[in-house]
């Protein structure tokens, strides 16, 4: 058994907005295992500025790994523990190798065509006017769940965008989730999640910067509006670290982001504690490719979870992978008429 990586630079179509700055592209790596004339792809989808492991030695940590991979998955996963989009990339590579077919992790009704992910429609930072583009666009393109990131242009422009929905779709048409990326102050959150809360939203993600617990404690108490917690998530440990931090925060629903929080596994460690919490929960992609994007859908699907997960983002890439993967009508769906193309 052998093990490679390789850097891949995904670029942007269009500048795309978060609080903590506009990308215009986005660093990936891709680990292969060959073994017994068979081939496994995983991807470590590191965000920069984000990721607990954006590291000086995330390449070297990279080699150790592939020089290391006669491991086994287990021995590695342990091994790399603070490393967690290589967990996931390593988990996905292994999964890739033993599957028949190397993109058909989790075969399902899902990969067989069958049945699709109801997923929300992602609108991105900008201007109010290219807000309200992309809001208009997903309407159209028949989504009834909107996740909008606020937090970056003035908030009553951000809540002049809310009541045009408002004005037009009740919230059993359309369904509303923000996400503040942790833009808000301690002290200006809860009066900026009441004024949210009027315009009947489904949920508000991070509104204040992680780490701050007692803050966000008490948030989650006095709240009119559901909190999802998000990058609190990240760089947090060992099982009975997870289950301290929930039992602490009590959120109303947390986020699982596979490549932030260790893949399958860690992301399994949360959902766990969270439901025996009774804290809600979906999944989300973090901008991988669809390399990764394909390996998230098809394990969410497996958890039989109907609440719109945040999985459409396969197509905000110039240079993305072709795939069998396509949204339609608010929903992931698998195209076995369409094949993959992968060069690395």
């Amino acid at each position: 058994m052998k093990a490679t990586y390789t850097k891949y630079i995904l670029n942007f179509k269009r500048p795309s907005g978060t609080s903590r700055g506009v990308l215009t592209e986005k660093e990936t790596w891709f680990i292969i295992i060959e073994h017994n004339g068979k081939k496994g792809i995983g991807e470590c989808g590191i965000l920069r500025s984000l990721s607990i492991d954006d590291r000086d030695d995330y390449e070297e940590k990279l080699k150790w790994t592939c020089e290391n991979i006669h491991l086994g998955l287990d021995k590695l996963w342990d091994s790399l523990i603070e490393f967690p989009s290589i967990q996931f990339g390593v988990e996905m590579a292994f999964k890739s190798l033993e599957a028949d077919n190397p993109f058909v992790l989790f075969p399902s009704e899902f990969t067989w065509g069958e049945k699709n992910i109801a997923i929300n429609g992602l609108v991105w930072m900008g201007d109010e006017t290219y807000m309200k583009e992309q809001i208009d666009a997903k309407l159209e393109q028949g989504f009834d769940c909107i996740k909008l990131k606020i937090g970056a242009i003035d908030f009553d422009k951000e809540l002049s965008l809310l009541a045009f929905i408002r004005e037009n779709f009740t919230p059993e048409q359309i369904e509303i989730r923000v996400d503040a990326n942790g833009a808000f102050s301690v002290t200006e959150a809860l009066n900026k999640i009441t004024q949210l809360s009027k315009y009947q939203l489904h949920s508000i993600e991070q509104p204040v910067k992680s780490k701050q617990e007692d803050a966000m404690t008490d948030l989650c108490k006095a709240t009119p509006l559901p909190i999802a917690l998000d990058e609190e998530l990240i760089g947090v440990f060992g099982y009975e670290n997870k289950r301290s931090l929930l039992q602490k925060i009590k959120p109303q629903y947390i986020i699982l982001k596979p490549s932030l929080v260790g893949g399958f596994k860690g992301s399994s460690e949360w959902i766990e504690i969270a439901e025996e919490l009774g804290i809600g929960w979906w999944v989300t992609s973090a901008l991988e490719s669809n390399i990764g994007l394909n390996a998230i859908a098809q394990w969410t699907y497996t958890l039989d979870n109907t609440m719109p997960q945040g999985l459409g983002t396969g197509g905000l890439y110039t240079n993305n992978f072709d795939c069998p993967l396509e949204v339609k009508n608010g929903e992931l769906i698998y195209r076995n008429d369409l094949n993959w193309k992968v060069n690395l």
